[in-house]
């Protein structure tokens, strides 16, 4: 649905990378991939599109498969991190289906090369996707064990130039502590990468953070079940946490 961008002024973000866990995927559920809520986060982002954002997306695996999970179980790391890759090609798979249904061109980018089911990753052709108005999806990471999906994100949104990194979340930004479990948890307006760094905030792994921090694209933490939060970020306008220099 068109955007009166008059009213809403214009964008502070106008290039920007999405990244949802996988955990986002399973609404209520326990386990999988609950395709009303993949409807949902495709109704924000094709929102975010008719505003005039160019926008790419990173989704984690951990509704399916953790890597991590795995390989604490005993399974070899490498080999445990390769399944947890396939289940985001799965997760990306899902929401471009999403996307499709509501009209929203959208392509899949791999990783790790599997032409037969969706384009491998090429910067350049991505750029040109963006440029074109389709909407990006990233998946199986960085294609090498030991990085998360958290990594690859923030190394895809450096690669693009993206204005921001925006990660979707339960939650509407970083707190002192856990505020589903902590009721005087107290949510930051603002945080430095040093600070996140040095308190080891839950946010996203120090590698993610330290590559934002040398690209200096900031990253914004908010909840994305809100309808019209996405659109909300974009303008720069809502509750959210900024993590920038």
């Amino acid at each position: 649905m068109p955007v009166d961008d008059n009213r809403l002024g214009p964008l502070k973000f106008k290039r920007v990378l999405l990244k949802l866990s996988g955990e986002a995927l399973m609404g209520s559920g326990e386990f999988g991939i609950d395709m009303p809520t993949c409807l949902k986060f495709a109704s924000e982002i094709g929102t975010a599109r008719a505003a005039g954002a160019e926008v790419c997306v990173v989704i984690g695996g951990g509704n399916i498969f953790r890597g991590m999970s795995g390989a604490a179980e005993g399974m070899d790391r490498s080999q445990a991190d390769s399944m947890g890759m396939l289940a985001t090609v799965m997760n990306a798979l899902a929401m471009q289906n999403a996307l499709e249904s509501l009209g929203i061109q959208t392509r899949v980018q791999s990783a790790i090369r599997m032409e037969s089911v969706c384009e491998p990753f090429i910067r350049r052709r991505a750029v040109r996707h963006m440029e074109k108005g389709r909407v990006v999806i990233f998946a199986a990471g960085t294609g090498n064990p030991f990085f998360t999906t958290d990594t690859g994100a923030a190394l895809r949104a450096a690669e693009m130039g993206c204005d921001a990194l925006l990660k979707g979340t339960q939650v509407d930004g970083v707190y002192t502590a856990d505020p589903k479990l902590d009721k005087l948890a107290t949510r930051y307006d603002t945080l430095s990468y040093q600070k996140v760094l040095v308190d080891n905030l839950k946010v996203m792994d120090p590698s993610a953070i330290s590559l934002m921090r040398n690209s200096n694209i900031p990253i914004v933490v908010f909840s994305m079940h809100k309808a019209g939060n996405l659109l909300d970020i974009l303008h720069g306008r809502g509750v959210f946490t900024i993590i920038k220099n």
